[in-house]
């Protein structure tokens, strides 16, 4: 990114925020939920007869830990994807 002008590195760090926090003040009522609860919703309007095959494990005790622990699963997951890519470049450029 080095070959890219200051003004082009500048427009795309507001690009970027635009996109970050625009959509916070496109909705209106700011309330977001996850998949799972949407799929539940569904599943319980459909069929209110319908009982899950099995029960999570361990339940987290508030919405603010289970969205800790998903956001600390996909940091990790990040984290091991990127040492491996950089792991492989260095291997391939120490190899060169």
């Amino acid at each position: 990114m080095n070959s890219l002008k200051k003004s082009t590195k500048i427009i795309l760090v507001i690009i970027m925020l635009a996109l970050i926090i625009g959509p916070l003040y496109a909705v209106s009522n700011g309330e977001f939920g996850g998949s799972d609860d949407a799929a539940e919703g569904q599943i319980t309007e459909s069929n209110p007869d319908y009982e899950p095959w099995f029960e999570p494990l361990i339940e987290p005790k508030s919405g603010e830990i289970e969205s800790l622990l998903f956001a600390s699963q996909a940091a990790f997951g990040a984290i091991i994807i990127g040492y491996y890519l950089g792991y492989n470049k260095g291997k391939k450029n120490a190899s060169n």
